[in-house]
């Protein structure tokens, strides 16, 4: 990076440095060429422009005019070297410019002498040549070159640089060797390759294979956001999966309106704000990357993999997100956006750093300068609709030391005239009625064999997908600042069996069901977890697929991490987490599930005598999480949980307990009945009467003033009377 007074002129990519070189170079003065006489003794390297965006292109331009013009060096001097920035000829505009560079006597080693050259007067005609362009730790120039007498002989070229050089009429291709480039601390080797054919080459040199790096094109976000492009829902759940990892308490997902000035307009914005313990610098950076590697060992205490969760998901919902967060030492700030690089040749992602000092947060310039810093904050307030007042509005959520992350999403995916999204803000005073919720706008149901029900609120509610999202709920979430009642599935069913089985020589227990809820919906399958995360719902298997009234009611849930580990690091699941992929162990589990679940439904159902017509199936034990500790602390069957306040904890009746407790659990191979309780709706004539205050004898003369109703079984069978 060049500066002039603490003001970045542009970043530039050194072809022929002496050594390893600071990553920033700071111009102390510009002076007269006629003062230098001796810079015609010295050794030279060159200077290209890799401009990160217009500005820095201007700007480089205007400084080599600037030196041309006037006939000035620019001098910049380093811990072991000086640096002469020559002005360009005056017949020519350049793409580079020559440097005269000398070394202190304290750095006069073989080593650096080796790397002593002549010039390489490499020019190349901006009018002909391509663009050079800045990537990571390479850079890549492309485009017809012209005539041989443009360029140094190609004798020169061997001797003295080194570079492996096929001509070929007026094009040709040439490779050179580089050291790390400059302004980039994080660069390994770098190489330049200049050719008018799109075919890359490899050779070897010394003995080292040259290898070939591919560059990002920011159209790559809008291909990201397409791993979720069949329902949006997976993409938010990304997000929670990373504050679920955080080992965040509390998650709040809620849509605002805010004033964006670039628009014009109101706009809304989605945010996603936990209080886990929140990234570092290099946790941030590492969040940017599009991938890492895999560990080795699956971590069950981990639902994030892949490295792709946050881009992703970000992506599908929007076109611009903005992460703050925040850690007991450090603060940052990262902007994925499509907005800031629209138009450009490679992905621009800023991120700017601060660290703790005393109860202020002060510039980390250990990983990034001033200059930078303010560049990349000057770049999120021109293309988001963060300000210095809102940005501190937002980290002021961040009090007392307070841990977490904080994600803002906006230009919001649009479904024609308005969004993807809609959303609805519930009543205060913690009305049960009216909850706040988010929407998918379409309110279509998702695909599945064999289902027939038109009433799936998972698939369009985001407040009915969070109750279920999680085997084991522990994180308190709310939507639209209403809190989301948690209903592990497992401890909601009636009749239950917990059914163990073998798969490929690892063990599985499934828990089957009935579920009133569900029976009423008309659904019926199996919801399959890994680490305890809904990867699939309602999952029809056995007779279920081939018609719809057999399992009606009847809902499984199975966690499957141990069968989707094949042990070697690898899991069965795809990378948005919607899915299964089509392997061995998979297609075992669903005939395992499948014969399963027709035997309970032939032995619990299918020729069970039913009693009244519109006997109302109750869960065998009634659950009440703790708002406090989490836990589920399970009641007596005659208790009406309705009676229970919102926020209810142990010491509350009926538990009257403590937080220390261990949570009750049923034995497995164990089936409970649960018995009849007051308190309850009944159907009747297409409509709910309650029975509360009603004695039993009057029950019992409603009851049989009902007509019997008959059953059919899923299989082709006679009907019988029941």
């Amino acid at each position: 990076m060049l500066s002039k007074d603490d003001k970045p002129i542009c970043r530039a990519q050194c072809l022929n440095p002496p050594g390893k070189l600071p990553g920033r170079w700071r111009l102390q003065k510009i002076v007269p060429k006629t003062e230098l006489q001796f810079l015609d003794h010295l050794s030279y390297l060159f200077l290209c422009p890799a401009p990160e965006c217009s500005r820095d292109q201007k700007e480089w331009v205007r400084f080599l005019k600037y030196l041309q013009k006037n006939n000035m060096v620019a001098i910049a001097k380093l811990e072991f070297w000086t640096f002469y920035i020559l002005p360009p000829n005056e017949d020519s505009h350049t793409s580079h410019v020559r440097v005269a560079y000398q070394m202190e006597k304290i750095c006069h080693n073989s080593n650096v002498q080796r790397h002593k050259q002549s010039v390489v007067d490499i020019m190349i005609d901006t009018g002909e040549a391509g663009i050079v362009q800045p990537l990571a730790n390479k850079t890549f120039i492309t485009g017809s070159l012209g005539s041989p007498d443009q360029m140094v002989k190609e004798s020169t070229c061997r001797k003295e640089a080194s570079i492996p050089m096929r001509a070929s009429e007026d094009n040709f291709t040439f490779d050179l060797k580089l050291s790390p480039a400059v302004g980039d601390h994080l660069a390994c080797e770098s190489s330049i390759e200049t050719c008018s054919r799109t075919k890359p080459s490899v050779l070897k040199k010394d003995g080292l294979l040259e290898k070939n790096y591919v560059k990002t094109d920011p159209s790559y976000l809008q291909t990201l956001g397409q791993a979720h492009s069949g329902w949006i829902f997976g993409a938010i759940a990304e997000l929670v999966d990373n504050s679920m990892d955080a080992k965040s308490s509390k998650l709040e997902i809620s849509i605002e309106v805010i004033f964006f000035k670039q628009a014009g307009r109101n706009i809304p914005m989605l945010s996603v704000i936990d209080d886990g313990h929140g990234m570092t610098h290099q946790d941030v950076v590492r969040m940017t990357y599009f991938g890492h590697k895999q560990p080795n060992a699956d971590d069950p205490g981990c639902i994030g993999r892949f490295g792709v969760g946050f881009k992703t998901g970000a992506m599908r919902l929007g076109r611009d997100a903005l992460v703050l967060t925040q850690t007991a030492e450090s603060r940052s700030i990262a902007f994925l956006s499509q907005s800031l690089n629209q138009g450009k040749d490679n992905l621009e992602i800023p991120i700017v750093s601060y660290y703790r000092k005393g109860q202020f947060m002060e510039l980390d310039t250990s990983v990034q300068s001033e200059a930078t810093a303010k560049y990349n904050l000057k770049a999120i307030k021109e293309f988001s609709p963060f300000n210095k007042y809102l940005i501190g509005e937002k980290a002021g959520f961040f009090r007392d030391k307070q841990t977490g992350t904080q994600i803002y999403i906006w230009n919001l995916d649009e479904w024609g005239s308005n969004y993807c999204l809609e959303w609805q803000n519930g009543l205060n005073g913690g009305s049960s009625f009216h909850q706040g919720d988010i929407y998918i706008r379409s309110r279509r149901i998702r695909s599945r064999p064999g289902q027939i029900s038109q009433k799936v609120p998972l698939d369009y509610s985001l407040r009915s997908y969070l109750e279920v999202m999680f085997l084991v709920p522990r994180m308190k979430i709310y939507v639209q600042g209403s809190l989301v009642r948690s209903r592990p599935l497992a401890k909601s069913l009636n009749k239950t069996i917990v059914k163990t089985g073998t798969i490929m020589g690892k063990p599985v227990h499934l828990t089957l069901g009935r579920c009133q809820l569900e029976w009423e919906q008309i659904n019926c399958g199996i919801f399959l977890y890994w680490h305890g995360r809904l990867i699939e719902a309602y999952k029809r298997v056995g007779s279920m697929i081939h018609n719809g009234d057999v399992g009606r009611g009847v809902i499984g849930v199975i966690d499957v991490t141990d069968l989707m580990d094949d042990g070697n690091g690898r899991v069965w699941v795809h990378n948005n987490k919607q899915g299964f992929q089509d392997c061995e162990p998979y297609a075992r589990l669903e005939e395992w599930l499948g014969k399963v679940a027709d035997e309970y439904w032939d032995t619990y159902f299918d020729s069970l005598q039913l009693g009244k017509g519109t006997v109302v199936c109750k869960p065998d034990q009634e659950w009440v999480q703790c708002n406090k500790c989490r836990k589920w602390r399970m009641l007596d069957s005659d208790f009406n949980t309705k009676s229970l306040p919102l926020d209810w904890f142990c010491y509350m009746e009926p538990f009257n307990g403590k937080c220390e407790t261990p949570e009750a659990k049923v034995d497995r191979g164990v089936i409970t009945v649960s018995t009849k309780r007051s308190g309850y709706d009944e159907l009747k004539d297409d409509k709910y009467v309650k029975m509360e205050g009603k004695d039993e004898k009057e029950k019992e003369e409603e009851a049989e003033k009902r007509p019997l109703k008959r059953i059919k079984k899923g299989l082709p069978r006679a009907c019988k009377k029941v």
